[in-house]
């Protein structure tokens, strides 16, 4: 191959990347919230009016907790076994359940919000929240919350669930959180939804930066970087 050949392979593998496509290590996805209409090359759905800001770590997208919310047919970990699901975002107060991240599997239209799902929570007190997260599915249910483990709004984090096909562990700031054994199978096609839950409860205040999905474990090392993904 010469290497004019070599350089357009090259400038397409990084459109590719950039349009949404694997990213990071070949088999990861990875969403930047930098725009309203897509996410990872997906068509998205907006409710309410979710704004795309300029922050100190680039363009995200900010939810006012009352009815923002985006909505994706896609659920990027279904089929996985074993999974990584992480987020950089900003908590800024708000009501004290706030379910930001759902992935659902969707048998059903609407998708029944107490099916199968992998879920980003928190919990605020105050100027404090805490991470709930959550999987459930035929067999397995379990959340994994420290309420002791509080950190202050305003800031931004990264969060992170992981399953290795025996334990599902939570992290903030590649810091565990909680941890349980469970007998997780892999979840169907399905939706997502960003900013609430999928049945439109508990919205979100504050702002997102990205995700990433990942059919594997990885491990602390090995997640995005918080706030430069």
């Amino acid at each position: 191959m010469t290497r004019r050949a070599i350089a357009v392979v090259l400038l397409l593998l990084g459109l590719a990347g950039c349009a949404g496509m694997p990213h990071g290590d070949g088999d990861a996805t990875l969403w930047r919230f930098d725009r309203l209409d897509t996410l990872g090359g997906l068509k998205v759905r907006s409710e309410g009016t979710p704004q795309v800001v300029e922050t100190d770590r680039g363009l995200a997208v900010l939810f006012d907790g009352v009815d923002d919310a985006l909505f994706v047919e896609r659920h990027p970990l279904a089929g996985a076994g074993r999974f990584t699901f992480e987020a950089v975002f900003r908590p800024d107060g708000g009501a004290f359940e706030q379910r930001w991240f759902h992935l659902a599997e969707a048998a059903t239209s609407p998708p029944d919000p107490n099916g199968p799902r992998l879920m980003f929570e928190i919990r605020v007190t105050g100027d404090r929240w805490y991470l709930d997260a959550f999987a459930t599915g035929p067999k397995y249910r379990q959340a994994l919350v420290a309420p002791a483990k509080t950190f202050p709004v305003g800031r931004w984090y990264h969060v992170a669930q992981v399953y290795d096909g025996r334990t599902y562990r939570a992290y903030v700031d590649g810091v565990l959180q909680a941890e349980a054994e469970i007998a997780f199978a892999p979840q169907a096609e399905g939706l997502a939804s960003i900013g609430t839950r999928i049945n439109r409860r508990d919205y979100f205040k504050g702002a997102i930066l990205a995700a990433r999905f990942t059919p594997r474990a990885l491990a602390p090392a090995d997640f995005l970087d918080r706030g430069r993904p």
